[in-house]
Order: C-alpha cells, then structure tokens, then sequence
C-alpha cells in the first residue's frame, strides 16, 4: 500500500539554492563510493515533491558564504514560509530548513515537504475531497429541482491522482516563490545546537533571528492492534475508496473526514468518547445540529466510548468498542488529536521551554524563553491549529523584527474558522457560554434563527438540510462578539460578517444593511426583531 522513500539522515544537508538548484557539498557522498553516492542521489531526487523544486537549475552554494543568515526558519509549511518570504521583501537573507517528505519504514509519511500539512496532507487536499463529496450530495437536491440522471459514483484512484497532481503543482510554486524570493532552501532534519546555531545534517547554520514553525503531526492511541489504523495524514494515501470505515475522534478532523466517507458511499461509524462531537469550543447550537446531522445523514454514530482493540481478520478489520459492540471495516482511521513536531529539535539545547505536551512556550509576540528564537502554529502553546493564523503571525513576526514595527503581532480574537462537515460549518468570536461566562448572563443577549434554506426548497422532506444562525452581542449596544452558522454556504459566507465582528458591529449595525434577498445569509441582517429594542425603534449610530 505505502513505498518507503529513503532517509537523508546522517548526510550534509541538501540545498537548494535561491535562483539554482540542488547543490551538495563536497562531503555529501560520505565516502559512499561513486555508485552509492549515486544512487543516494537518484533515489533523493525521486522524491515526488522535491522533484518540481529541482526545475531549478543547480548552482554550487559554499558553506563559508551561507552559513549565517538574518533569519533562519525551521519548517517549510505555511506559517513558516509566510514569515520567510516577509522577511525576505525586507532585505534579509534568509533560509528555509524543511525536512521534505519522507516516510518510515513503513511507508507512512513523515514529512510533507514544502508547504507542510496543510498543503500535502490537510486544508488543501482536504477541500479537494469535500467538493466530490458535495458533487455527490448535490445529486438528491437535483432530483427535486426535476433534474434526473444516475446516482454518481465516485472514481476514488483518479481523484486521488488528480488531487496529488494538483499538490504537487502548489509544491512546485511554493519552490519558485523561495527561489523568486532569493531565500535558501535547506533540506533535512534540523537540531538546535546554541540559541544563534542550527545543526543540518552534517552543516551547521547561524542565524540572527531564529523562528520554529514545524507544525504538527496525528497522534495514535497505544492499544492492541493500533498498527492496523491510520490517521488524517494516511487517509490521502488511500489507493482505494473502503467500503466500510471506522473513525475514532470527536473534533473537527473526525468530523470532516467521516463526512467524506459518508457522503462518497462508505458506510461509516463514528466513535467518540463523549455524548457527540464537536464538544469543545463549539457553540451549543452547532453541537446540537452537527451531531443531529451525522445521524440523518446516515452515519453510525457510536458516543459516550472509545475503541480498545482493533484485530485483523483476512482483510477485515475488527474493532472492539468499550460498549460492548463490535464493528467491522476496511479502514480505521484514528483522529483523536496532534501533538507538537518538536521532539527532535533539541529545544533544551537552546533553553526552549515547552509544556507537558511538547508545545513550545510562547508570549503574545511569538517570543520563546530563548532571546532571538520565535515559534508560531501548531508547535506552539497558542492553540489555534489553522493554516491563516501561522500566516498572519507568521508575517507579523517578520514586520516587527525587519520592518521596523516593534508592536506588530498577531491578536488572538475574533478569529473566524470553518469546519468542512455535512453540512458546513462557520463560526467566528465567543460562544453563548463564553460570553456569559466573561459578561454575566444580564448583559448578554443572542438572536438566532433555524429554518430550511431555499436551496432546498423543492426537496423532498427528507432531503431538506437545516441551517441555523446565532448572534451574540454584549452590553446595551448590543456588540456583536459571536456569530455562528451551520448549512449550505457558511463556509463561504462567514469571511465578511467576520469582518464586521472585528470592527465591533452592533446589533443595529447589522438591521441597517439592506439584505440580499433571496439569500440564506440575509438571515444575519434580518434576524427579530430587526430594528427595533423593547418594541421601540432602535437606530445606528450613524443616524443619530
């Protein structure tokens, strides 16, 4: 199922070069011989990813010359890279550290290469598989608008061809944006010798300014047969579609990922310790209809438990659940949460602090307990595992340390987020708890509304979709601080109302823009009573 690729441990770091290519030092072939060193290479260059980054032409790069860098970045993904090319537009010369794809001996990845989860094994081929699934539902909501046609089959190996190939595409503009950007791309596996010196392989680099961004990787309990499951990073490695697949885990990766399954024909079970899904973080009136959705929809919903043992029967898996049940599949895919990439870095030799967990330990400006080394994304304590959020930071971090804006970071708040489930989920600023919790019940007041969009006007009963929305605001302005939405279209509607609570909008901020009808959004701007508070009218600010 998996082709092992061969390790560069042990080796001097290869780099790629800003307007060249691969160039590798005199002492890359480590005595190998002609042959071995050969075939080192050839077998370094097959590497799916780095090949497009190879387009590059090769130039010879001296390690006297490149050794020292302005900024030295650990981790190609998108917060990384984000802050690497910032930096760059500032006259820095700076270097990229990513240790490119690569998989253990059993042929699971353990490395994505340039651009990191989010591209290789995440947002990006994630969405890919969401929108199939989509085209898949759209066929029963076609039916009622008298569109008739064969229920679609999916062709899982030629989507997964194509997605792969469109990846691919993205590694390839992420190698031309480092090369257009004159930054040095050093590949390999990165360890900190001091807090200025980065240890390569057999190169050692030394830099100024010093950021970690290695992002994350899936966690997998320790249970009897846990070999035979997979997880997040695996499941775009599927050659096959399963016709039976169990999933282990109640946040949004589960949730998303069992969709998927769901929605492309696989009979699916979802197994979650709690009473449901999306348990924390979530506001109630998401939970409530998530989960109510998951079981409409056709999914084996199996809560308050946790597998225990997973046995391979020929090519039947066997999975044990503390319940008491039993439950057959193809496939067994673990998505109980992450842990941080950070093992291997030799923090403490820079006197990094990190949590329990592994996480480093950072402040509001993405400083580490180690003066001149930064940390941003999934590795750190922060909390916030999205690609636009080490983005930002990411770029901030490089406005303050090049641009000459020393109170430049990212804010924490307010930020929005999507969960690509069945039906979509949007959700931005406090939930109803949160904002009781910090302003007290009295001063707290929430509109919301649950209601079939048009979208699904003409469909059968059972084939209608609900949608729900939810405003939170505070105080006798009525300060929009939360906005949450589930259903057709909330993954695309919510940037811009995100926006607006950013900006501190109001309740009457909201009913004084005119709606566009007929839409599923014009909800938000329409909720009761629209403009007016204690049966008087209430208007905006900007008429008063």
């Amino acid at each position: 199922m998996f082709a092992a690729a061969p390790s560069l441990r042990g080796t001097k770091a290869a780099v790629l070069a800003p307007r060249g290519g691969l160039a590798l030092h005199s002492g890359d072939t480590m005595n190998l011989g002609t042959a071995a060193a050969c075939a080192m290479l050839a077998a370094f260059r097959a590497r799916p990813r780095l090949a497009r980054a190879e387009q590059i032409k090769a130039r010879p790069i001296s390690s006297s010359s490149s050794s020292h860098f302005d900024y030295l970045v650990i981790g190609g993904g998108s917060g990384g890279m984000a802050s690497a090319r910032r930096a760059a537009t500032y006259g820095k010369k700076v270097a990229v550290v990513e240790r490119g794809v690569d998989r253990d001996d059993a042929g699971r990845r353990q490395g994505g290469g340039l651009g990191g989860t989010c591209v290789n094994m995440g947002c990006v081929p994630k969405k890919v598989m969401f929108t199939a699934a989509s085209m898949v539902e759209s066929h029963t909501v076609a039916e009622g608008y008298c569109v008739h046609g064969s229920p679609p089959q999916v062709d899982w190996p030629a989507l997964k061809a194509k997605r792969d190939a469109y990846v691919e595409r993205l590694n390839a503009i992420y190698a031309r944006n480092l090369d257009n950007s004159g930054i040095t791309h050093v590949v390999g596996n990165a360890s900190f010798l001091d807090a200025r010196t980065v240890k390569v392989g057999d190169d050692v680099f030394t830099a100024d300014h010093i950021l970690v961004a290695t992002g994350g990787s899936p966690t997998k309990p320790q249970i009897p047969g846990g070999q035979y499951a997979i997880t997040s990073d695996d499941f775009f490695d599927l050659p096959e579609q399963p016709k039976r697949a169990v999933v282990v885990g109640a946040g949004y990766i589960a949730v998303e990922l069992a969709g998927i399954f769901n929605a492309l024909g696989t009979s699916t079970s979802l197994v979650c310790r709690g009473a449901g899904v999306l348990r924390h973080g979530f506001d109630p009136m998401i939970q409530e209809v998530v989960n109510s959705e998951l079981v409409r929809s056709g999914v084996h919903v199996v809560s308050n438990s946790t597998v225990t043992r997973i046995e391979k029967s020929g090519e039947t898996l066997v999975c044990s659940v503390d319940n008491g049940e039993t439950i057959e599949s193809d496939c067994v895919l673990m998505a109980i949460g992450r842990r941080p990439q950070s093992a291997s870095l030799c923090l403490n030799a820079a006197g990094i602090k990190t949590s329990e967990q592994g996480f480093i330990e950072v402040d509001a400006f993405e400083n580490t307990s180690a003066k001149g080394v930064y940390a941003l994304g999934d590795v750190t304590t922060t909390g916030w595992e999205l690609t636009p959020v080490a983005i930002a930071a990411g770029r901030r971090l490089a406005d303050r340390l090049f641009g000459g804006q020393p109170s430049a970071r990212l804010e924490y708040d307010c930020i929005p987020t999507v969960v690509f489930s069945h039906p979509p989920i949007g959700t931005v600023g406090m939930t109803e708890p949160a904002a009781v919790s910090k302003y007290g019940n009295d001063a707290v007041k929430v509109y919301k509304s649950k209601f079939v969009p048009m979208h699904y006007a003409l469909c059968s009963d059972d084939h209608k979709v609900p949608m729900a929305m939810k405003l939170v605001c505070v105080g006798p302005e009525e300060r929009v601080v939360g906005i949450h939405v589930i259903g057709v279209g909330a993954d695309e509607m919510l940037q811009g109302f995100a926006v607006a609570v950013k900006m501190g909008a109001t309740k009457a901020d909201l009913d004084s823009t005119v709606a566009i009808h007929p839409t599923a959004a014009e909800e938000l701007v329409t909720l009761a009573p629209w403009g007016a508070k204690d049966g008087k009218p209430w208007l905006p600010a900007s008429l008063l």
